[in-house]
């Protein structure tokens, strides 16, 4: 296994990275956790334009995006949806084609007809965009040159990976996200949300989902 890959352990048919001993999504139910935290937190559907671009901290198994492409087309937009997601540690195929395999209302087929050993740097359809930018965010979210209309964070809980929620990246995050922008997140850690305005964001806290009692979303100044 290529040591920046992820080892996968299970609890049901929720994945759980043993690097950072956290499950990569609700142990409750993973799809409405994505809806209700990061398509809701950032008013999707009801924001979509054509060219509308989604940025996102963890790839981890493909589930947002496909929660969201799937919110894109039940909504019947015409146009391309840009989603840009940025990975350190990608999930090994195998396990990502049996996390999907639990969501059969989801195209999980976009992922699945296009990954081969590794994850490719870009998957193209008629509707969308997806690139994934594997590498440490401290370094790729800096170099990426694009703006994002909504953010979606959600790496592992920042008290397993702090890196990913440090105060230097949430400014990047600022910087890197459109006028008007906004950003979702599962958590409301103070020194999370301390970044996240200093970053230059409006916060909101509101109820969490399942047994999480808050989140926190947030609109760019």
């Amino acid at each position: 296994m290529d040591q920046d890959q992820q080892k996968i352990e299970w609890r049901g048919a929720v994945p759980v990275s043993t690097r950072f001993d956290d499950p990569y999504f609700s142990l409750d139910d993973g799809l409405a956790e994505t809806r209700y935290v990061f398509l809701e937190g950032n008013d999707l559907p009801g924001r979509f334009t054509d060219g509308f671009h989604v940025a996102e901290l963890g790839f981890g198994t493909g589930l947002n995006f496909l929660a969201t492409l799937q919110s894109w087309r039940a909504a019947g937009m015409a146009g391309v949806l840009h989603f840009t997601s940025f990975e350190a540690f990608p999930m090994p195929m195998g396990d990502l084609t049996h996390a999907l395999a639990a969501f059969d209302e989801l195209p999980t087929e976009v992922l699945t007809s296009a990954i081969g050993p590794d994850l490719p740097p870009q998957i193209e359809g008629p509707d969308f965009t997806l690139s994934i930018i594997q590498g440490d965010a401290r370094e790729t979210l800096p170099a990426w040159d694009g703006k994002a209309d909504a953010w979606f964070l959600d790496g592992f809980a920042p008290a397993k990976n702090p890196d990913m929620w440090s105060a230097e990246l949430m400014a990047e995050v600022g910087r890197r996200t459109a006028p008007g922008g906004t950003f979702a997140t599962y958590t409301a850690v103070g020194y999370v949300r301390r970044a996240l305005d200093a970053a230059g964001f409006d916060l909101e806290r509101i109820p969490g989902f399942g047994r999480k009692r808050h989140m926190t979303k947030g609109r760019l100044r």
